[in-house]
């Protein structure tokens, strides 16, 4: 039966907690053996280094407790024998008064500390009390850094807004599945981001992902790359070429524009999906195939089906787990996260070391609404870091077009804000800034242009802060 714990020492040693006691002293070891069982630890015992190893071999080992100097392997070489093996065996080093240099050197080699001969019992609880924290808290570091990464990123999909949050815990559930994907959104979105992540986060994901533009493929060869052709079975088919369906066999296969499938061939997809199999093109024979797959339109296929451009019948076979991408605009609480991300992304292939953007410049980017979404986002990350002068991007560095849109008119009702109160004191000051700016500051004349009273107009500036010195008036 375990004594109580000494005092001053709170029991929280677990039974699978292991130790590996090395030392050549016997009575040294079974003095440290019995002081550890008695706080829960399984100890297990070795008279050296190679003894030490052994015992490693037999059984995991949480912490390894080793005197310095003992015959045939002292604790230096176990030590470095351990470096080579693992990192995850914590090291603590006994040594006498004299060896505190060589316990300094085990540290820097890899041991979590040192304690030196004789020492008192509470001193080696101490340093495993402190092992086992340190080792608590980086296995939490670990498990955060991966929540982290499962709840705001798959692979290269960076976002914690709401809307990115519900698609990642869509694509955890479904990832297993092979039913069909149609992940819809605006051109920019990361769309083909998204279909990877599918593939990844499943049990395909050690087998092929091939994806394919359907708009970027002339109609007459985008069948033969599809499903493959036989050899002769036209003009320039010299020899038997496979489709990408059964490059794609085990794995994912991403259609993307799909929209822009011809009639004819969303017939022979629909067969596809329906029966499994392909039919190279002039050949006779058809190959079973397994493949999951994910299709990808910035079209609103609903429309497409209803104007005739598109089959009802696939429309309804590819769009059994629907994913609508948001737009940048509308996941604005991302902005800052993806900044940052393509920022470190371009300094490190760029080599250039810009530490962010000035507090007016990076207003300019969040301002902006980002028709073209991630892609333009990037683009002009990567823009700002190259013609930055210093290690901050100002507004100088950003495109004309992104300064040019702060017009707070349409900030104001592109927030959605209702407030009329509000919304009119920006309208005001707006119209008042502006007659300034045209009249050269001349307030006579920017009251007219405003048509309001000259004391209204010197009251209005007052309210605002307006600082726009006249010319005459």
């Amino acid at each position: 039966m375990a004594a109580n714990p000494r005092p001053g020492m709170e029991r929280r040693v677990t039974e699978h907690r292991r130790v590996l006691v090395v030392d050549d002293e016997e009575n040294l070891r079974h003095m440290i053996a019995v002081l550890l069982e008695e706080e829960g630890y399984r100890v297990e015992q070795a008279v050296d280094g190679s003894e030490a190893l052994a015992r490693l071999d037999e059984a995991p080992i949480d912490f390894v407790v080793s005197d310095l100097r003992m015959p045939r392997m002292d604790g230096m070489e176990l030590l470095a024998a351990l470096g080579k093996r693992t990192d995850e065996l914590t090291f603590i080093l006994m040594t006498a008064y004299g060896d505190l240099e060589t316990a300094l050197e085990a540290i820097q080699l890899g041991a979590y500390d040192y304690v030196q001969k004789p020492f008192k019992p509470e001193e080696i609880l101490l340093r495993l009390r402190m092992a086992e924290e340190r080792e608590r808290l980086r296995r939490e570091n670990v498990q955060l850094r991966r929540q982290v990464q499962r709840e705001y990123s798959f692979d290269n999909i960076i976002g914690r807004s709401e809307p990115m949050r519900k698609i990642f815990r869509t694509i955890e559930k479904i990832g297993d599945y092979k039913t069909t994907v149609l992940i819809n959104g605006e051109s920019g979105t990361g769309k083909e981001l998204f279909a990877r992540a599918l593939h990844v986060n499943s049990s395909r994901c050690d087998k092929p992902f091939v994806a394919v533009n359907c708009g970027a493929i002339p109609e007459n060869l985008l069948e033969s790359e599809l499903f493959g052709h036989a050899k002769g079975a036209f003009t320039d088919a010299v020899r038997t070429k496979q489709g990408l369906f059964e490059e794609a066999d085990q794995g994912t296969l991403f259609l993307d524009e799909i929209g822009e499938l011809p009639l004819a061939l969303q017939v022979k997809l629909l067969r596809v999906l329906q029966e499994e199999e392909v039919r190279p093109v002039g050949d006779t024979r058809t190959i079973k195939i397994d493949v999951r797959i994910v299709a990808a339109t910035v079209r609103d296929l609903g429309q497409e089906v209803a104007e005739g451009r598109f089959r009802e019948d696939l429309f309804y076979r590819l769009n059994v787990l629907p994913i609508r991408v948001p737009p940048l605009r509308e996941r604005r609480e991302d902005l800052p996260l993806l900044i940052e991300h393509f920022l470190e992304k371009y300094n490190r292939r760029l080599g250039t070391e810009v530490s962010g953007f000035s507090q007016s410049a990076m207003q300019v980017l969040l301002d902006y609404s980002w028709p073209g979404n991630v892609r333009e986002l990037e683009n002009t990350v990567e823009r700002a870091a190259v013609l930055a002068d210093g290690t901050m991007i100002d507004e100088e560095s950003l495109p004309d077009k992104l300064r040019e849109t702060r017009d707070p008119l349409r900030l104001t009702l592109a927030s959605g804000e209702l407030s009329i109160k509000k919304t009119v004191r920006v309208i005001e000051e707006e119209l008042i800034r502006r007659a300034l700016t045209k009249t050269g500051g001349n307030r006579t004349a920017a009251a007219k242009l405003l048509e309001i009273s000259h004391r209204a107009l010197l009251y209005k500036i007052k309210e605002f802060g307006i600082d726009i010195a006249p010319r005459s008036g």
